[in-house]
């Protein structure tokens, strides 16, 4: 994460207001309702309205994705702290049934996640975690499953820039014939 983005995330009310006026969510409709001071849960919710309702009258796929997206990686982030690099590998969403009206995501980071992943990355190694985020309607019905892949290691003492950096260009070059991935 970028100095600039630390200083604008450094608190969890800080976040809170950033995420919310992020054009993305705000596009959504969108708004982060909470996040814990300790950055170990979140919660999200998105009202239905006329730019993010589908052409059969649910919300769009796509926003319900929107809602998920950042959140487990900048609240690792923040727990993690610098010395750790956090990327998001890949996601997939199941829907359930369709959403209509007021829709949340809540997001839990407990203390024992958070160890194991310190625990599994402390020589060096990357860890793959799987995250589940459940998307609910007012009634607590599910709307639709999301289940996020990350990815995470050590910078090694490196700057979380330089880390970032190296891990990209060991992860992703180009050829001729356009780009590929090293890391399939």
């Amino acid at each position: 994460m970028n100095a600039t983005l630390r200083r604008w995330l450094a608190s969890a009310g800080a976040m809170r207001r950033v995420l919310s006026t992020f054009a993305p969510y705000i596009g959504a409709g969108i708004r982060v309702t909470h996040i814990a001071e300790d950055f170990s849960s979140a919660r999200v919710e998105m009202g239905q309205h006329w730019y993010n309702t589908n052409y059969v009258g649910t919300h769009f796929g796509g926003s319900l994705y929107s809602m998920v997206d950042p959140m487990y990686m900048l609240l690792l982030m923040r727990r993690l702290g610098n010395e750790y690099i956090v990327w998001d590998k890949s996601a997939s969403i199941d829907f359930i049934r369709p959403g209509k009206g007021k829709v949340m995501a809540r997001f839990e980071l407990t203390d024992e996640r958070v160890e194991e992943i310190r625990a599994a990355t402390a020589n060096g190694d990357k860890m793959l975690p799987e995250w589940d985020v459940d998307i609910v309607d007012e009634s607590g019905e599910l709307v639709a499953r999301v289940l996020k892949v990350l990815k995470y290691s050590m910078c090694a003492g490196k700057s979380v820039e330089a880390g970032y950096s190296a891990w990209l260009s060991q992860s992703v070059s180009l050829r001729s014939g356009g780009l590929s991935s090293s890391s399939r």
